[in-house]
């Protein structure tokens, strides 16, 4: 399914909408550029869980950021992981579990990355458009 986003709200109504489909041991795998709206999509997908949006910022410097909502959240920022050192760092045990697993920066451990994994892929097209394709729900 193809996306087109036109602003910063777009794309937050638009993780709202995957996140209304999602059940307790689901994985999002975010792919996109610096700047491709992917924390923003964070935004929408962890507010249906009662999480507030200015609570959801980059998690580049914690890796992890898990929030006890409805549901447990993890927000996993793989920016500063190098490929394949998502399985030493552990990160891999937040996902399949009982809440719901959000990763940015999922091309960084590709293959570490669960198949059956939720796939949205933000590509910025200029102004202030994305295009937001995503495989594994319908929503």
């Amino acid at each position: 399914m193809k996306l087109l986003s036109k602003s910063e709200d777009e794309t937050i109504d638009i993780g709202r909408r995957i996140g209304k489909k999602l059940k307790p041991g689901d994985v999002v795998c975010l792919y996109g550029e610096l700047g491709a709206g992917k924390t923003t999509m964070v935004k929408g997908i962890a507010s249906v869980f009662g999480i507030s949006e200015r609570d959801i910022t980059s998690a580049s410097f914690t890796i992890i950021a898990e929030y006890q909502a409805a549901v447990p959240f993890y927000h996993i920022d793989l920016y500063r992981v190098a490929p394949g050192e998502g399985a030493e760092l552990g990160l891999w045990e937040y996902l399949g579990r009982d809440g719901i697993a959000v990763v940015e920066w999922a091309e960084r451990t590709e293959d570490e990355v669960p198949e059956k994994s939720i796939r949205v892929r933000l590509n910025y097209t200029g102004d202030n458009f994305r295009e937001i394709e995503i495989e594994g729900i319908e929503i």
